[in-house]
């Protein structure tokens, strides 16, 4: 039996934390900080996660026998070294990589490095600092646009710009070298733009073996038809009807095989999610990004389709035998949409009262920006609700969600109609 702690706040924790409370190899959970979702499932705790002594009394005050980080900034900053670096804590199974094996996320350069040396596909790129802006430009000059240009460092998922004016890439690679997503853009990678359609792959490794959980495809963009500013997520669909077993196996063959190998070479001990990034470019799978945890909104598609014990497979994670582990899938169609507060991802207010229908069970109302106030359920983020339904088709489950998202309301509540409508046009 397990003491279990999941690190985090948003729907990506809650999905996990839903998903877990159902093991019956769990003790008792706790989510730190979590939140009004968390709290019907677990033991919410009040600390700060960038706190690593916080984190350590804790864990020791609550025995507490297995650490799960939700959100990538502890893992590049180092919490999985500081847990094996100390006495009281190096017991602790921990599921997330040591801040060497985060820099897949932590670097885009890094990351680039990683593939262009494992074999990885991915699009040709270079990168650059302040002191070679010259020979940015110059670049920017020798490739077709779009251009893309991504921060080095982690950027809250506002640092990757597309481009298609050449003048405009090149003041925007100044801007980013000069400060403008802070240290994050003190190097600027440059790569080639990659046409076709994205999917999230997610991978858990005990560091020698592998699990291909159930794969999902988001929806970044504000607006219908994908436009608008990027966000944290607006929508995600699990599985991805292109997703056939041809192209799995070259995802499988091409890049999952050659970044478990990559790692065990490079001397990264790696244990947790690797969530790969994936453009679709014609049937072949190109990788767009590495993040070292699992997405949001995808983990919220993703995880009512796990049938087997998620537990029984991260115990098995962190004590080296994943090989002995088998995923069972739920066959039907996941469809997550984001309910977001109006002016989100730019400015909007937060205080909004909530109310929430009989209709919704909670196993299928994901909180990502709500808190208690006054024992009254307030919004406090952006992005507010992920709801997920299950069904047969992608086209049931959006008849389904849409009318259960009538059951949550709150002042400038806003979603996207068109998740999902893409994949039953293809």
């Amino acid at each position: 039996m397990r003491r279990v702690l999941i690190l985090g706040a948003g729907g990506r924790e809650h999905a996990i934390a839903w998903k877990i409370s159902k093991s019956k190899l769990l003790e008792k959970l706790f989510c730190a900080p979590g939140n009004p979702g968390t709290s019907q499932i677990a033991h919410n705790l009040a600390i700060d996660i960038k706190d690593f002594q916080a984190i350590k009394q804790c864990v020791l005050d609550n025995n507490i026998d297995m650490i799960i980080v939700g959100p990538e900034e502890p893992l590049v900053n180092g919490l999985q070294d500081f847990f094996l670096n100390d006495a009281q804590l190096k017991h602790i199974i921990f599921i997330g990589p040591g801040s060497h094996g985060a820099m897949l996320e932590g670097s885009k350069d890094f990351a680039k490095t990683f593939m262009i040396k494992h074999g990885i596909p991915t699009a040709q790129y270079n990168s650059f600092n302040i002191e070679s802006l010259e020979e940015g430009y110059k670049y920017l000059e020798n490739i077709n646009s779009p251009y893309v240009l991504k921060a080095d460092g982690l950027a809250a998922g506002k640092g990757v710009l597309i481009l298609d004016n050449l003048k405009e890439a090149k003041q925007e690679l100044s801007q980013m070298l000069n400060g403008k997503f802070g240290k994050a853009g003190n190097r600027v990678v440059i790569e080639e733009f990659l046409s076709g359609i994205e999917l999230s792959l997610f991978v858990l490794t005990d560091g020698n073996n592998y699990m291909i959980l159930p794969e999902a495809k988001d929806y970044k963009r504000i607006g219908e038809g994908d436009t608008g500013l990027n966000t944290g997520g607006m929508g995600a669909v699990s599985p991805v009807p292109f997703a056939n077993s041809a192209f799995m196996k070259k995802a499988e063959e091409n890049i999952i095989i050659p970044t478990i190998e990559g790692l065990k070479q490079d001397n990264i001990n790696y244990i947790g999610f690797i969530f790969i990034g994936l453009m679709n470019c014609n049937g072949n799978p190109y990788v767009i990004e590495y993040n070292v945890r699992m997405g949001d909104p995808e983990t919220e598609a993703v995880m009512p389709r796990i049938k087997s014990d998620l537990l029984s497979h991260l115990i098995a994670a962190g004590t080296g035998k994943l090989a002995q582990e088998k995923l069972e899938t739920d066959p039907r169609t996941a469809l997550t949409m984001v309910l977001v507060s109006k002016g989100y991802p730019s400015s909007f207010q937060k205080g909004y009262s909530i109310e929430i229908g009989s209709k919704l069970k909670n196993t299928t109302l994901f909180h990502s920006g709500t808190k208690l106030q006054d024992n009254t359920l307030i919004t406090n983020g952006g992005r507010v609700f992920a709801l997920t339904t299950m069904s047969n088709t992608i086209l049931e489950g959006r008849e389904i969600i849409y009318e259960l998202a009538k059951e949550v309301n709150y002042k400038g509540k806003q979603c996207r109609k068109d998740i999902g409508l893409d994949l039953i046009e293809k």
